[in-house]
C-alpha cells in the first residue's frame, strides 16, 4: 500500500473506524460510526477477576514490609498445595533478597509492586516508568526472570498509568476478594471476608508481615480447598490472548471466530479507498485488526482505545448472549 502524507488526526480517524468496522462486521454487531465518537469515554481498568468456570483461584500478596512471617507463610501455602503471587518492592528486594529468593525457589511467582511504593496515579510517566523498571531490574537480578505482572500500591490507576505499565509488557492486577488485613482486621473477620466473596476466578488480596493473616490463611485455605477450589498463581488464572476486559475488571475470554478473516478481508476491500486516502500503512492496520481481535488495547494510540473499548464491549455482549449455557471452553495460556 502507497502511505499518502495526512496530519496524525486524520490517520487516527481512519484508523478508528476502521478498527471499529472490522470488528463488527467480524461478530455480527451493527456500530454507528458517526455516533461513536460521543459516546465511548469509558475508563481503562486493570484485571479484578477472571471469568471462568473450573474453581481456579489466585492467592496474592503484597509485600513492602518487613519478612517476619515468611517461613510461615511458605509453610502454609505448601500444606494447601497453594501457589501464590507474591507482588514485591524493590525496596523489599533491597533489604530482604533471600526472603524474594525463597519465595521464587518455592514454587511461587513474583509479580512487580513498584519500586519505592509511590501514588503511581499521581506521578509523571517517566517517572513511573524509571519506577517500575527498577523493580523489575531487581526481581530478575534474585530469580533470573523478568516479571510479567504489575500491582499498583494503594490499588491505584489511572489511563495513563494503565497504558504506560501495559506498554512495558506487565498486565496490572487488582484483586476482588479483600481481607483487609492491613487494617487490623480480626482473625475471624479476614476470614469471614475472603470465604464470602471469593468465586471461580477470584484474585484474593492478602499482605505478609502480619500476624493475623498468617493466623487467619491456614483456615482460609482450608475451606476454600474443601470446598473444591484450587489455588494457582495469577499468571495460571489470567487470559494472555482472545479476550476482553469489562468496566467491571473482569476478564473475560473471547472465542474467535472462524470467519473472522474473511470478514476482514472483505471489510478492508470495501473501504481500500479510505484506508489508501488516509495514508495508514499495512503495519499499522495490521496492529489495530490484531488488537481487536484479542481484546489488547495497548497497541492502539491512546485517543482510539475509548472507541476500540466500546466496540469489544459490543462484542462481549454478543458472545454473552449467544452462550446461553455459560460454559467457557478457552484456557488461560501457561506462564
Amino acid at each position: 500500500m502507497r502511505a499518502v502524507t495526512f496530519t496524525k488526526g486524520q490517520i487516527k480517524r481512519f484508523a478508528a473506524i476502521t478498527a471499529a468496522v472490522i470488528a463488527a462486521v467480524a461478530v455480527g454487531v451493527t456500530v454507528a460510526i458517526t455516533s461513536v465518537g460521543t459516546k465511548a469515554q469509558q475508563r481503562l481498568v486493570p484485571i479484578y477477576r477472571v471469568d471462568r468456570n473450573d474453581n481456579k483461584i489466585a492467592v496474592t500478596f503484597d509485600v513492602a514490609w518487613e519478612n517476619s512471617n515468611t517461613a510461615e507463610l511458605l509453610s502454609i501455602l505448601d500444606e494447601f498445595d497453594a501457589k501464590a503471587t507474591f507482588f514485591v518492592t524493590g525496596d523489599f528486594c533491597d533489604r530482604h533478597a533471600e526472603d524474594v529468593e525463597l519465595f521464587y525457589k518455592a514454587g511461587h511467582e513474583i509479580g512487580n509492586h513498584s519500586d519505592a511504593h509511590p501514588h503511581v496515579a499521581q506521578i509523571g510517566v517517566n517517572d513511573l516508568i524509571n519506577d517500575t523498571r527498577e523493580c523489575s531490574r531487581k526481581i530478575k537480578m534474585l530469580t533470573g526472570e523478568d516479571p510479567t505482572l504489575y500491582r499498583a500500591p494503594y490499588g491505584e490507576y489511572s489511563d495513563n498509568m494503565l497504558t504506560t505499565i501495559d506498554g512495558m509488557g506487565l498486565k496490572t492486577i487488582q484483586w476482588d476478594a479483600d481481607s483487609i488485613d492491613w487494617d487490623g482486621a480480626s482473625v475471624e473477620d479476614i476470614e469471614k471476608r475472603i470465604i464470602k466473596n471469593t468465586k471461580s476466578g477470584s484474585i484474593l488480596l492478602f499482605h505478609n508481615d502480619l500476624q493475623n493473616t498468617t493466623m487467619a490463611l491456614p483456615q482460609i485455605l482450608k475451606k476454600l480447598k474443601d470446598s473444591g477450589y484450587e489455588f494457582v498463581t495469577v499468571s495460571d488464572l489470567i487470559y494472555r490472548d482472545n479476550y476482553v476486559i469489562d468496566q467491571n475488571g473482569v476478564q473475560k475470554a473471547v472465542k474467535p471466530s472462524a470467519v473472522m478473516d474473511e470478514k476482514i478481508e472483505a471489510v478492508l476491500a470495501q473501504y481500500s479507498a479510505q484506508i489508501e486516502a488516509s495514508g495508514i500503512t499495512d503495519e499499522e492496520l495490521a496492529v489495530a485488526v490484531s488488537a481487536i481481535k484479542s481484546g489488547d488495547l495497548s497497541k492502539i494510540p491512546e485517543k482510539l482505545r475509548p472507541f476500540a473499548q466500546q466496540v469489544i464491549n459490543s462484542l462481549d455482549a454478543v458472545e454473552e448472549s449467544s452462550s446461553s449455557d455459560g460454559s467457557n471452553s478457552s484456557e488461560p495460556a501457561k506462564k
